[in-house]
């Protein structure tokens, strides 16, 4: 039996799992926390990723490997291989100035057919100026900058500052193409925007295709990895026409598409997939977290608000949940609140207030699919995953809500298991 490794590198924690090659069953598993914040020294995911490995039985038996990860965060490095500072991870939203200053200096229909984005402070690029504008000292040193899922790659394959061979950085397109200083057309790096961004040029990782690899010091396969949607489509099997809805805490909506997407408003961002496709996503503030706060005001755990949202019929009676709690992204409404009208003696019940919770939700994820197909992106099936996804009346109201077949796969670690698919074509290759 042929083993292979994946790992998800995320946020929260590492999940490392250990897989059979052929039949892709699970053969061990595991995980390590990460530290909360949004500034992380990157040595702390590197000490989880080696925990998460020895606790699901080391690498001795395994042939290939690969490795996700939490898109966007910089890893700067100097030219002895150290890390200049802390990374900024995806969620610091210290450069929403920086991100303002580069569409102002390029416009945003220009940097959209660029790069297939529009600078947030989420993406790379504005952490890059900012830095060069906070830490004017720190950005000289920066000889070489990865993504979280390169730099762990780069470690796990025997480099660091022991052997900093920048050069033997590698990376995948999809977590490329959320750099906003790569083309997810051409595959080729965008140095002028590297450069307005750092303020000078630096090493960037090779991009790896699909069907690349490279080897580790044990002389293992080491498959390209790739940003963590992208794994978790390649992970649940989405093929073109699907839609992936994840439903955290906040909520993800991306398909596979067979086309770029240049969306000049900055809603779609244009991704790319780990199979050589693309991955148009958009992202919502408030999915789980709608569900939280109405079954606290309820007093209610989660099984018992969905059987309360069971019980009320269609439309809760009236009542309509905009749930807009923290603002919104899509559509980008920073400033809104929830608000909660259609109310009467009548339709004021715990059922549909419980009703209203689950169709609010579901419909500003609906507006993430409107949104794709607002840039022709074929949508035919949704797939549901994250944890919002296993309450039973999410799973029976979302297809009346988004109007379109709704499947629900088995709970999984998808992001992990998407790259431990990319490590079983290591040993097909």
């Amino acid at each position: 039996m042929a083993l292979v490794m994946g790992v998800d590198s995320s946020t929260q924690s590492c999940k490392v799992v250990i897989v059979d090659a052929v039949s892709g069953a699970i053969v061990r598993t595991a995980r390590a926390s990460h530290p909360d914040g949004t500034s992380v020294d990157p040595e702390a995911w590197w000490e989880a990723l080696q925990a998460a490995i020895a606790d699901a039985g080391g690498m001795d038996d395994v042939e290939a490997w690969a490795i996700g990860g939490q898109q966007h965060g910089l890893v700067a490095l100097d030219s002895s291989g150290a890390v200049v500072r802390d990374a900024l991870l995806w969620n610091d939203t210290r450069s929403a100035g920086a991100a303002s200053d580069l569409i102002a200096e390029f416009g945003a229909s220009a940097l959209t057919h660029r790069t297939g984005l529009v600078p947030v402070a989420s993406f790379t690029i504005t952490k890059l100026r900012w830095l060069r504008d906070a830490e004017p000292a720190n950005a000289e040193r920066v000889a070489a900058v990865a993504l979280p899922h390169d730099w762990l790659t780069w470690r796990l394959r025997g480099f660091g500052p022991a052997d900093p061979r920048l050069d033997e950085l590698v990376t995948d397109r999809s977590d490329a193409s959320g750099t906003g200083y790569w083309n997810p057309e051409t595959g080729e790096y965008d140095r002028e925007l590297l450069v307005a961004a750092l303020g000078h040029d630096a090493v960037l990782p090779r991009v790896l295709d699909a069907s690349e690899w490279v080897t580790d010091a044990a002389g293992r396969g080491v498959g390209p990895g790739a940003g963590d949607n992208a794994g978790a489509a390649l992970g649940v099997g989405a093929r073109p026409g699907d839609a992936v809805v994840s439903i955290g805490t906040s909520g993800t909506v991306f398909a596979v598409s067979e086309r770029a997407v240049h969306d000049e408003t900055g809603t779609v961002a244009g991704f790319a997939d780990a199979d050589g496709r693309f991955l148009p996503l958009v992202a919502t503030l408030n999915a789980a977290r709608v569900l939280d706060a109405i079954a606290r005001l309820l007093g209610v755990d989660h099984e018992e608000l969905s059987r309360l949202a069971l019980d009320a019929s269609t439309g809760a009676g009236g009542l309509t949940l905009q749930p807009y709690f923290e603002g919104e992204r899509t559509p980008n409404l920073p400033d809104a609140a929830a608000t909660l009208s259609g109310m009467t003696l009548s339709s004021t019940t715990r059922e549909n207030l419980a009703r209203a919770a689950v169709e609010g939700m579901l419909s500003g994820l609906g507006a993430g699919l409107d949104a794709l197909r607002g840039q022709d992106v074929r949508i035919e099936r949704a797939l549901l995953i994250g944890g919002g996804a296993q309450s039973q009346a999410v799973r029976e109201i979302a297809p009346l809500v988004l109007g379109i077949p709704v499947e629900v796969p088995e709970p999984a670690e998808y992001v992990a298991l998407g790259a431990a698919r990319q490590a079983a074509r290591v040993l097909d290759a």
